[in-house]
């Protein structure tokens, strides 16, 4: 055999070769969403027009990185809580609003990367935007960081409201993950605008079976929760 048929049929080869690894990765497990488990379904099948912004698959949170077990940017709820949150939803377009989402659930791999860091007196790059006025080692002890949370039952959901006509988010007083008194549903120090925009958010909530949190104004569990007793660990993606 010639050099020049041998040098064709090498580079034919190798073309074939490289056209099986296509199809290979396009076939591979990895480049599909694998199935929720049991009960838990992706939000933006159940609830039309939901807008996200789900900070824990970013490096924008209070951590300032990508927290463990946030592989995409997907808000995952049991079956009921998404369907409690789609009647919220529903109920809020007649006002012209609709909600916007930062967390849904959360694995405990999340929980327990937060309390590294948040034991990690040092690290406090972000002390300035999200607890200018907390110091770090009271995070726990002032509920704003906890060992466990309720979003790895997979029914609680952080949010807010935002006007419709042009996405633009309604004043809560502060930002979302702002660990401060000012932060508290309660808090009487915001103007009354910021505190009246906080009880329509309140009020559309609890109406459809979902309960607050006392430190947080975005913070909302199902109060008929499916899984009261189980904190998951099954990673977003």
């Amino acid at each position: 055999m010639t050099i020049r048929p041998v040098l064709c049929w090498l580079a034919g080869f190798a073309v074939a070769l490289m056209s099986l690894a296509t199809e290979s990765d396009a076939a591979s497990p990895r480049t599909a969403a694998k199935p929720l488990p049991r009960g838990f379904v992706d939000v933006a099948t159940i609830v039309p027009g939901v807008v996200t912004d789900l900070r824990y698959a970013t490096e924008n949170n209070f951590v300032g990185a990508r927290i463990d077990g946030y592989r995409a940017a997907r808000c995952i709820l049991t079956r009921q809580a998404a369907e409690a949150l789609a009647a919220v939803q529903n109920d809020l377009a007649e006002r012209g609003l609709g909600l916007k989402l930062f967390d849904c659930y959360r694995p405990k791999r999340a929980v327990a990367h937060f309390a590294r860091w948040a034991r990690d007196l040092k690290a406090n790059a972000t002390k300035a935007q999200y607890y200018p006025q907390v110091e770090k080692q009271h995070l726990f002890r002032d509920g704003y960081i906890a060992h466990r949370s309720g979003h790895s039952r997979g029914s609680t959901v952080d949010l807010t409201l935002l006007r419709l006509s042009n996405q633009v988010e309604l004043d809560m007083g502060t930002p979302f993950d702002f660990f401060s008194p000012k932060s508290w549903p309660a808090d009487t120090s915001i103007t009354q605008d910021q505190q009246f925009n906080r009880r329509i958010l309140f009020e559309a909530m609890t109406r459809r079976g979902f309960r607050d949190y006392n430190k947080e104004w975005w913070h909302f569990s199902l109060a008929n929760e499916p899984f009261p007793r189980t904190y998951f660990d099954f990673v977003i993606e």
